[in-house]
């Protein structure tokens, strides 16, 4: 079907996300991965590490210029935050239009750069070659807001929690399953980067709670959200049947969705939709697979319509 094969590098493959990606990547009738950086892995076979690859692709140790020399069509920036700018500079020095996805936060404030929450952003996409994806709670908090965005009396009050996977692969509190075990952790209460990325882009204040779980990985918002008029149950449903019905990857659904089922979903569910007594207050509870359609899968989806493919290629869409 396709005979232009795009090829594809990650670089901080080591992570929870990068594998995911090879996976996606592996699935995908255009897209070749030419290489992953790892500094963590470096000489190792990726077959190794990752289930569903076949091959003899090693990973490699490889800085900025080493980066842009390997003259992918596509480079995937799958870095802690604060990590991506010197690769980014040395791809505009080198191969400006080489199609660079960033994983992290570091472009998701800066306009120059195409924002890919898909549900919400699709048409805002102008061929740009530099794309930032969204971050896994924002992703989940947009979804639950943006239907209600106009009838706001309050800033949304978001409480989240995250299987820790989403804590990433460096050692610390947040990634311990034995501090974990019966517990909740609770961090960044206030100021949480994803709080700043979903009032920054719903133009909103958001209020945000993220805390860690047991489980390894999925996350669930729960949302409440002040309105300035009252609503009846089935209005916000038609706000959000309106908004989601014709996307594949946003699932609206009656009851509250569970985090249990989402995990290895592609898609996010929003749901509950519980409205009190005076109908000027609402509920909502949203979940996704944080490594999925909070990272990887999303990044599919953006990377898909930026090479002209149709946007769900490789993403195994609808396995109910």
């Amino acid at each position: 079907m396709h005979t232009n094969r795009k090829t594809v590098g990650i670089v901080g493959a080591r992570g929870h996300t990068g594998m995911e990606l090879i996976r996606l990547i592996a699935a995908h009738p255009v897209l070749q991965l030419a290489f992953v950086s790892s500094r963590e892995l470096d000489g190792q076979r990726v077959a190794d590490h990752v289930d569903g690859f076949a091959g003899e692709l090693h990973y490699a140790s490889l800085d900025p210029a080493a980066v842009a020399a390997q003259d992918a069509d596509v480079v995937i920036l799958a870095l802690p935050n604060g990590k991506a700018a010197p690769f980014v500079e040395a791809i505009d020095a080198a191969k400006p239009d080489t199609l660079i996805l960033d994983l992290s936060a570091d472009y998701r404030f800066d306009p120059s750069w195409y924002y890919g929450l898909p549900e919400l952003t699709r048409d805002k996409w102008r061929g740009e070659k530099r794309i930032s994806n969204p971050g896994c709670y924002a992703t989940a908090m947009q979804l639950s807001i943006a239907p209600l965005k106009d009838l706001l009396a309050a800033p949304p009050v978001c409480f989240g929690v995250s299987g820790y996977s989403g804590a990433g692969t460096t050692p610390s509190d947040k990634n311990d399953p034995e501090k974990l075990r019966d517990n909740l952790m609770p961090y960044a209460l206030t100021g949480h980067m994803h709080e700043k990325e979903a009032s920054f882009r719903l133009g909103v204040p958001v209020e945000f709670m993220p805390h860690v779980a047991p489980h390894f990985r999925g996350l669930t918002v729960t949302t409440n959200l002040y309105l300035t008029r009252p609503l009846k149950r089935d209005d916000v449903l038609q706000r959000f049947h309106a908004a989601y019905d014709s996307e594949k990857l946003a699932v609206v659904t009656d009851e509250a969705p569970w985090v249990s089922r989402i995990a290895h979903r592609h898609h996010a569910e929003v749901g509950g939709f519980v409205v009190s007594a005076d109908g000027k207050r609402v509920v909502i509870v949203a979940t996704l697979d944080n490594l999925l359609k909070g990272a990887a899968t999303q990044a599919m989806q953006n990377i898909n319509r930026a090479i002209g493919v149709d946007e769900f290629t490789a993403i195994p869409v609808g396995q109910e």
